[in-house]
């Protein structure tokens, strides 16, 4: 029954006039920076919702934390929650249609997701500001009356086992749960979160449970209103809001149940003081010390885990990284609390080992206790803390808007926070009190007893298990004697020490605010000259004290080889690797730089705040121009660039899908393995004679934009120029890449295997090119056919035939091109999914000609409100300008052009378009698609592995004069014998049968083949039941889907293949730079 009694109400709430909610009476405190209002409710079911105003959003969005996540699963269920937040998606009693909210959302300019975690699990979605209401109201019926379908809930079983096969290989996914499972078994923490078939059909099946009765009695049980949060955002008034949480969130049950907790910690004195060698799929040397740690959020007063990874996890001079380094132990660390569920954290060191590292793991351990006990005797101090209090501080201040949907999903997690109700948006900031003796409570937990040592490598073994769920290799052992002595005498190291006070830290935040009409829609070209081009902005929209400088250096050197290639890499990562201890202090003081290598040049980017970016700006290139490779440290970096394009060869075959058509289309683009021979040779003296040559003829092109003035803009560039003196290149250096043009009526495939023999995944990538990517007609009508096929891909080829996880369809650009894409990681032939791709092309024709024509507008609407949407902060205006820079197109009015466009196009026009490029029966449809196949044979897995029938297994064995064997017996055997008794096929099942015929029945070895063949036949071929029968009809009938169409021509050799193909044409301004500068 719904509690209509606000008995549990916070401090500080008033109850309205007519009962049906209670306001928060006092200020919720705000960043200066923001001027959104708030509002703070509790309904009388006691859901709490934080409703936000803001007249200026381009995006309305909703999100509710309920407090319950996969530590509640049952443990005969596990991935029960994870199914949970799955089903909630597909229909509602009010809403029954399967994709109604999802369709919903799509035509309105929307999109949605969820996330399921230890104690939580969070809806979210955004829609186009006047579309709220309608979404809200299909929102909260998932936590009033979910249908759980029946035939949706066999669908999403499979949805959620292919995202869970999606993680199988992920190096960080198989951590994680080898923790898991390694941590008290007694403990909840311990369970498989994500769930597959097994633990969702299988076993449910063998207990005799119906997951559909299971997921309703979850729900029923969990989905209470008083353990929920409800963020909501949008353009109208609180009052307004208010009205429609307390109307359409109100009937949600409120059974007033406690918030579930979780008695002791995941890891106990059983677990502690263990070492876990663990055997990754990449070639990854990792080390991590865990400690078991107080739960911080209690303690958001003070934040005393915030201090110690300030100061553990520091990479400046004194710090445990840099001492490892100079020892050429380690290239990265980090360290902080780590968040496990209600009542227990963690607080971890984790690092990047060299080959020396590793060979030396008991010492980096031990000079990471040295680090610690130093931080014990020097005691906390409030100067550090001051500063750590004074950065958090100034990121409030100053905090942007992000996306609405990041923002109402982590507001309405944060409101699970015991926070005061009116620092609910503070909370996670600001520090409100120096408590030393909590800060050295907390540290005290980080002690050479009471912890946990993980090291990573692929040279490990010897490893004697295997992980349960993910099939991780590993071996445990006791920390050695030699470990635990060296632990029990710890002497303190001259070169660890507190760090310095930051001198980075930003004191001057004047904007020049003025009063703006309306904002500047492009930067302003300032200098052009043959050896730079200046583009720049005074932030006049956000005004804050941030800016952003971005400077491409342009040299054809970079690309023109594999091997330049490759020493550019090294110089960039090189350059980088020196910096980071006077780097690291800019960084934490928000005011960061990066250093990419492009096929174009280098691209350094320098972004924060904006009071000392130009003293950090200066040393960067100084240190570019004037920079001594090390060659002890070249070795490390070397080796860390060939694990890195080694690894490149075990990511998600949808990953390799995107590269290699990429590679295909792309006129200058050299492969990992090119890159990686080109590695094997070089010298460090390479290096150091290369990369003057690199720097010494350049075309610089910079934006600086933000809280920077016209003048001190020039000065900054003037400073890089003085500094780096490049000769300037000729203008034919200058001409940007090429793609290549697929003839028309021309269709394409390259296959290859995945890389990685254990990926039973398989992917593609399906691209239909269409035409110049300037052809601005063509362009409005392939993105208005983007948007509208983009929510029935997912809802026929995700949701209905569930080819896999992972479905995505959209558009293409790349320089002189465009088309449209799809792109799926599956389990199942790439040829058939090939297939099904070109059937929703053909379905695609119906759906646009039947579509009405308010429908129609509805696309068109949702698409122009896309385009027009505007950065939400400094940011991504400055990605915006800078794309339209990057590109070489300098279109900095495409939105309005393609809205103008968009706004001819009658949808007979989308029709004829549909008929001419994207139909696959039309002449000069063109296509290139890419297949990533498996190695696992896992159509003929899929057919002949069945669930045994240990019954009928009997009844074959009797019929062949066994008749002395019960069935316990060989039930008994068979579970003793397999990981699983439950799928085994032909082969697996003879082996099984000869060792229980041998074993068991003492039989003649002359006469075993001739029975077990003989059995195994009898039983394949009886105990097939309907299901299985269907099965291999269903694969029957599928040949024909794993059948090419005609006209597929096949792709050999790549570089022969792009030999001889037309390059499309080089980007081009779209107006003459004399023209702009002009105009200043």
């Amino acid at each position: 029954m719904t509690t209509s009694s606000f008995k549990n109400l916070p401090p500080n709430f008033t109850i309205s006039s007519d009962g049906s909610h209670a306001v928060l009476s006092v200020p919720i405190e705000k960043s200066d920076n923001d001027e959104r209002s708030y509002r703070l409710i509790r309904l009388n079911n006691e859901l709490e919702a934080l409703l936000i105003h803001d007249d200026k959003t381009d995006k309305s969005s909703a999100a509710l934390d309920v407090h319950v996540g996969h530590l509640c699963d049952p443990d005969n269920l596990q991935g029960l929650a994870h199914f949970c937040e799955h089903l909630l998606f597909m229909g509602s009693e009010k809403y029954p249609k399967e994709n109604e909210y999802s369709e919903y959302l799509s035509k309105h300019n929307g999109h949605s997701n969820a996330y399921t975690g230890t104690d939580n699990t969070n809806y979210y979605f955004e829609v186009g500001p006047e579309f709220l209401e309608g979404a809200l109201d299909r929102f909260a019926q998932f936590f009033i009356a979910p249908l759980f379908d029946p035939s949706c809930t066999d669908r999403e079983i499979r949805a959620v086992d292919s995202e869970n096969k999606k993680n199988l290989q992920s190096d960080i996914w198989r951590c994680f749960q080898l923790e898991k499972s390694l941590s008290n078994p007694n403990h909840p923490y311990s369970h498989f979160g994500t769930g597959n078939l097994e633990t969702l059909q299988e076993n449910p099946m063998k207990q005799g449970l119906d997951i559909r009765d299971e997921l309703l009695k979850f729900h029923d049980k969990y989905y209470s209103a008083n353990i929920m949060k409800l963020t909501v955002l949008g353009k109208e008034s609180l009052d307004q809001l208010s009205q429609w949480v307390i109307e359409k969130f109100s009937t949600v049950k409120n059974k007033g149940i406690p918030i579930p907790t979780f008695e002791g910690h995941p890891l106990t004195k059983n677990e502690l003081l263990k070492q876990i060698f663990i055997k990754p799929v990449k070639d990854i040397r990792n080390l991590e010390i865990t400690f078991p740690f107080p739960y911080q959020k209690p303690l958001f007063h003070v934040q005393p885990g915030r201090y110690l990874s300030h100061l553990i996890g520091h990479e400046g001079a004194g710090s445990i990284l840099s001492s490892l380094k100079k020892k050429g132990w380690a290239n990265y660390l980090a360290a902080e609390p780590s968040y496990g569920g209600i009542g227990f954290e963690f607080f971890r060191v984790s690092m990047d080992l060299t080959e020396s590292g590793l060979e030396h793991y008991e010492d980096v351990v031990v000079h990471v206790f040295q680090y610690i006990e130093m931080l014990k005797q020097t005691g906390v101090q409030e100067w550090s803390f001051r500063e750590v209090e004074k950065l958090n501080e100034i990121k409030f201040r100053f905090k942007e808007k992000s996306s609405p949907s990041g923002y109402t999903s982590a507001l309405s997690n944060t409101m699970q926070t015991p926070y005061p109700r009116e620092w609910i948006l503070s909370g996670p900031f600001l520090i409100r009190k120096y408590e030393p003796k909590l800060i050295e409570e907390s540290l005290e937990w980080l002690r050479p007893d009471n912890f946990l040592l993980g090291i990573v490598s692929q040279s490990f073994v010897g490893l004697d298990q295997k992980e349960r769920w993910y099939g991780t290799e590993y071996k445990v052992e006791p920390i050695s004697d030699k470990l635990t002595q060296s632990l029990k005498n710890i002497k303190l190291i001259p070169e660890l020490k507190m760090t310095e006070p930051n001198e980075f830290i930003p004191t001057n935040f004047e904007t020049h605010k003025t009063d703006v009409v309306t904002p500047a829609k492009r930067p302003n070209l300032i200098k052009n000259t043959q050896i730079c081009r200046l583009w720049h902005k005074k932030d006049d929209t956000f005004w804050v004290p941030k800016a952003s400088v971005n400077i491409t250096l342009k040299s054809p050197l970079t690309y023109t080889t594999p091997l330049h290639c490759v020493k550019t890499r090294l110089y960039v990562d090189l350059v980088k690797d020196a910096l980071t201890e006077y780097s690291y202090n800019a960084e934490i003081a928000g005011l960061s730089y990066d250093l990419y290598c492009l096929p174009e040049g280098l691209l350094l980017a320098v972004k924060g705040y904006s009071d000392k970016l130009q003293i950090l700006l200066e040393k960067i290139v100084i240190k570019m121009k004037n920079f001594e490779v090390d060659p002890e440290r070249f070795l490390l970096i070397k080796e860390y660039l060939r694990r890195e394009y080694k690894n490149f060869q075990l990511e998600s075959p949808h990953q390799h899908s995107m590269y290699y058509l990429n590679y295909l289309t792309q006129d200058m683009l050299w492969n990992h393995e090119e890159k990686l021979e080109a590695l094997h040779d070089l010298k460090y003296e390479d290096i150091k004679i290369f990369y003057p040559e690199l720097l010494n003829q350049l075309h610089i092109e910079s934006l600086i934009h933000g809280n920077v003035l016209k003048d001190d803009a020039i000065k900054i560039l003037q400073k890089v120029e003085e500094i780096l003196q490049p000769k300037a290149l000729v203008p034919s250096q200058l001409i940007g890449d090429r793609v290549v043009i697929i003839p028309q009526g021309k269709r394409f495939i390259y296959q290859r295997n995945v890389f990685d023999p254990d990926n039973i995944n398989s992917a593609i990538e399906y691209y239909v090119q269409v035409g110049d990517l300037m052809d601005k007609g063509l362009r409005a009508r392939l993105s208005l056919l983007a948007q509208i096929a983009n929510e029935p891909c997912f809802d026929q080829l995700r949701t209905k035939e569930q080819l896999g996880y992972l479905v995505f369809s959209g558009l293409k650009k790349q320089t002189g091109s465009i088309g449209l894409r799809f792109i799926i990681q599956s389990e199942k032939d790439t040829v058939h999914l090939e297939n099904r791709i070109e059937a929703f092309l053909n379905k695609l024709q119906t759906l646009i000609e039947e579509m009405p024509e308010e429908e129609y507008q509805k696309q068109v609407q949702s698409l122009i409100a896309k385009i027009l949407e505007k950065p939400k902060n400094l940011k991504q205006e400055t990605q915006k300008y800078w794309n339209h820079i990057s590109s070489g197109y300098y279109e900095f009015d495409r939105d309005d052009t393609d809205v103008e466009e968009l706004r001819k196009i009658i949808k007979q026009d989308l029709e004829e378009f549909y008929k001419k490029f994207i139909s696959p029966n039309s002449s000069i449809f063109k296509k290139l698609s890419v297949h990533l196949r498996s190695q696992k044979d896992l159509l003929t897995k899929k057919i002949l592995k069945k669930s045994i029938d240990v019954k009928h297994l009997h009844s074959c064995l009797s019929s062949q004069g066994f008749t002395d064997i019960t069935i316990e017996n060989l039930h008994t055997f068979i579970s003793s014998q397999t990981k699983t008794e439950y799928e085994l096929d032909g082969p697996e099942l003879e082996n099984l049968l000869r060792t229980f015929l041998i074993d068991q029945s003492k039989v003649d070895e002359n006469e075993i083949e001739e029975l077990v063949k003989k059995v195994n036949e009898s039983y394949l071929n009886n105990n097939i039941d309907i299901s299985i029968k269907n099965n291999i009809k269903e694969q029957e009938k599928s040949e024909l889907e794993l059948e090419l169409k005609d006209g597929n021509e096949m792709i050999d050799d790549i570089v022969l293949w792009k030999s001889h193909m037309e390059l499309g044409p080089a980007a081009t301004p779209v107006v003459m730079f004399s023209d702009l500068i002009s105009k200043l």
